[in-house]
């Protein structure tokens, strides 16, 4: 068959084609439901000791002590999306009153960095709660790291530091659910696709010159279908 020959096909069947895709649209409609509201926070923390001051000591232009704090940037931010650092952080909400299970913190928790900067995001569906839980994961960063990295305990002051207030604002919905719609409606397409030509194939209507041609008879005469 030649491309036209397709095309005339799917001309000649397109409700067949279209069919499943307007009951995978209907069933969608019926069983749509709207994705839960989500809030994000997202919180920069800088990392960083104090310089030691030694006398006569050289400390070769505080490199090391940039080069410690982008080791620290990069392990907590690790940190933060373990275990144990959802744990501490469920027992401070526990302090404040609100009992929040350890899992559920952790599965919120993302985290990224970049050299001394790292940045922690917390999905929540409440807004307010995302303020009180945020506060609670800064609260165990700058005062609690001892617990994570022994090497701290020493140390003079936090060396991390909040840089952003937390500020919720509405996340953007879920990719994989377009992404399934799509890929729903592809499917439909494909199946209707499939179901025009298994119909053009079975069916034993004669419609044109060229299903005679192509089972070998030869046409001596047509009769125009117009008037």
């Amino acid at each position: 068959m030649r491309l036209i020959d397709y095309a005339r096909v799917l001309l000649r069947w397109w409700w067949l084609a279209l069919l499943p895709v307007v009951v995978v649209a209907a069933i969608t409609a019926i069983s749509y439901r709207p994705p839960a509201v989500s809030y994000q926070v997202a919180m920069r923390f800088s990392t960083g000791l104090l310089p030691e001051r030694a006398p006569g000591v050289y400390t070769y232009d505080r490199y090391y002590e940039w080069l410690t704090s982008e080791y620290l940037t990069n392990g907590l931010k690790d940190v933060v999306r373990t275990g144990v650092f959802a744990e501490a952080v469920s027992a401070r909400m526990a302090a404040a009153g609100q009992t929040i299970p350890a899992g559920q913190i952790q599965g919120a928790i993302a985290s990224d960095h970049a050299q001394s900067i790292f940045v922690v995001y917390l999905n929540w569906p409440d807004a307010a709660q995302a303020v009180e839980l945020a506060g609670a994961i800064a609260a165990e960063l700058s005062e609690n790291s001892a617990a994570y990295w022994p090497q701290l305990a020493e140390a003079p002051g936090s060396p991390v530091r909040l840089l952003d207030r937390p500020t919720p604002v509405p996340a953007a919905p879920p990719l994989r659910e377009r992404l399934d719609l799509i890929a729903r409606v592809a499917v439909a397409l494909a199946a209707g696709v499939a179901l025009a030509f298994a119909a053009h194939f079975l069916d034993p209507m004669v419609r044109d010159r060229r299903d005679l041609e192509r089972a070998g008879l030869r046409v001596i005469g047509q009769i125009p279908s117009h008037r």
